[in-house]
């Protein structure tokens, strides 16, 4: 069995686990709280980020990325239709392309500011940043949300899914984001039709069913958060 190093409201963390429930593959869930600097797992990631993959023979994969990588380079091929990363080669790039903008853009300007302020300060110690949240970097990332809305909603109206015919990496990367903050109420559906039919479509997706079912302690989600058709 796999074994994944994560934190439930980890943006990156609900990417790789998305694309292991496509594929199927059974994995043990490990928390990682990254800010209390685990030795462990500085071993693993000298980076302290996560998610980290332990394959069973225990070979170490860190990074969403690297992960998604992995994962098409030794199942890819022999999941025809359902292979995440499309076989042509441009077709490969317009995928990395968004995946690349929903981890690291999005995650950067949106994602990761908002989960850091609203989830995980509340479970810091003072002497790891913990906290009430900014609210001049709360009021940025929601800024910074509208045009990646846009962006999305862009898309979804000139293509099936983010990068063509068919579900990829980019649907995973863009929906494992919005869902994080999706579940503190932070994303403005209304502003975008198209965004969010597109995203009713994937998180409507059996993979998406284990994020949409986990809750926070003292933070409940919107009611929308679970209604698949909002």
């Amino acid at each position: 069995m796999l074994t994944l190093f994560q934190h439930a409201f980890c943006p990156h963390s609900r990417f790789v686990r998305l694309v292991l429930g496509e594929y199927g593959l059974e994995t043990e869930l490990v928390e990682e709280k990254v800010w209390e600097r685990d030795e462990a797992f500085l071993a693993m990631n000298p980076a302290g980020t996560t998610p980290v993959l332990v394959t069973d023979d225990g070979l170490t994969i860190p990074g969403a990325g690297v992960i998604a990588e992995y994962i098409d380079e030794t199942i890819g091929p022999q999941t025809g239709e359902r292979r995440l990363l499309p076989a042509a080669p441009e077709d490969r790039i317009e995928v990395r392309r968004l995946m690349s903008w929903f981890n690291e853009k999005f995650h950067e300007e949106v994602s990761g500011p908002l989960v850091t302020e609203r989830v995980y300060k509340r479970f810091m110690k003072s002497e790891h940043g913990g906290g009430a949240p900014s609210t001049d970097i709360l009021r940025a990332a929601r800024s910074n949300l509208r045009y990646h809305l846009a962006y999305i909603g862009w898309l979804a109206r000139t293509r099936n899914f983010l990068a063509g015919d068919r579900p990829t990496y980019a649907d995973l990367a863009a929906a494992a984001h919005l869902s994080a903050i999706d579940y503190l109420g932070d994303v403005p559906w209304s502003e975008d039709d198209a965004a969010k039919a597109w995203y009713v479509r994937v998180k409507s997706r059996p993979s998406f069913r284990p994020l949409l079912n986990e809750w926070l302690p003292g933070l409940p989600a919107p009611a929308h958060y679970i209604d698949l058709d909002f």
